[in-house]
């Protein structure tokens, strides 16, 4: 029995053999024409494998860098493209830099910290106050998250404070911050003094009619 294991490997085994079989008989054609129709013909085969990248930009180019690659750069004919040289693809990549900026809270983030500072330099003091608002609820429920019996306005007012170095504070008396439950469900209190449950409706769940 012929089996794969006892086969050479295959270049990019993404196109089959069959694909690699074709790329070694176009290297041996010794026309040079009829080796550039025959290149043509398997960069059609290769698009058609995968039509759902066909709008994808520079599908095109890289067919025929695969081609090159899958001929181990032996295939001598004129290619629509600037084929990328056998020694770029040894190259490692460069490394990707990573930030090291330091958090003072790890649970809360760089995100929150960078809004502590745009709130900070807002000058519309009504602007500001919802942005701290926002910046606090948020920042109450990463703390829940991390711990929930300390997820408490005071805590979550005071780390607004120590962030902004005393630049923001919030009154815990005049402020108070949405209800966190397990399943994220926030309950406000309206000016009347009923609770909303702000908890999406599942919307294959019809409503319940009164008679």
């Amino acid at each position: 029995m012929d089996y794969n294991s006892n086969r050479s490997k295959l270049v990019l085994p993404e196109y089959g053999r069959h694909i690699q079989k074709m790329v070694a008989h176009a290297v041996t054609i010794e026309d040079r024409q009829e080796r550039m129709h025959c290149a043509n013909t398997i960069i059609g085969i290769m698009g058609n494998m995968f039509p759902h990248l066909r709008d994808v930009n520079d599908f095109k180019h890289k067919l025929w860098d695969h081609l090159a690659i899958m001929s181990d750069f032996k295939l001598d004919i004129d290619y629509p493209y600037e084929v990328p040289a056998p020694e770029k693809l040894s190259e490692r990549p460069e490394k990707i830099p990573y930030q090291n900026g330091k958090m003072s809270y790890m649970h809360y983030g760089q995100l929150i910290e960078q809004m502590i500072v745009k709130a900070i330099a807002m000058e519309d003091a009504e602007e500001k106050k919802r942005l701290v608002f926002l910046i606090a609820t948020h920042m109450k429920k990463s703390l829940y998250n991390w711990n929930k019996d300390f997820a408490l306005d005071e805590r979550v007012f005071r780390d607004i404070e120590r962030l902004s170095k005393g630049q923001l504070k919030v009154d815990a008396d005049e402020v108070k911050l949405p209800e966190i439950k397990d399943n994220y469900q926030i309950r406000t209190t309206t000016n009347v003094g009923r609770t909303v449950n702000n908890k999406k409706r599942h919307p294959g769940k019809p409503r319940h009619e009164k008679k």
